[in-house]
């Protein structure tokens, strides 16, 4: 019979726990957090009182699907959203289903 170490046994404990951090994108939850923390200030911004404005304009800064993902952290970061990991990628599928369309 073959023993198992304590390592591995830790390691393959982790392995489940984190395989939860790679579920799929809940885009219901992106839609929510995008209308309650990014709405209003984009909207503010376009001048337009249409927050989705900023994502349809011509001269948009996002042009593939990393740059979505880099700028949605970085209003998280910047503007203290106070989004989780796993609700930045809600909002970054939300916005690429509803607007942007690129291949992930």
């Amino acid at each position: 019979m073959k023993c198992v170490t304590p390592k591995a046994v830790l390691l393959s404990i982790a392995l489940l726990l984190s395989s939860h951090a790679y579920a799929a994108p809940n885009i219901q939850n992106g839609k929510a957090i995008d209308q309650a923390k990014c709405y209003a200030c984009h909207a503010k911004k376009t001048g337009f009182s249409n927050g989705d404005m900023i994502y349809t304009r011509s001269d948009r800064k996002v042009k593939d699907y990393a740059r979505l993902k880099t700028m949605v952290a970085m209003c998280n970061t910047e503007l203290r959203l106070d989004m989780f990991p796993e609700d930045e990628a809600d909002v970054v599928a939300y916005l690429n289903k509803q607007f942007y369309k690129f291949k992930p």
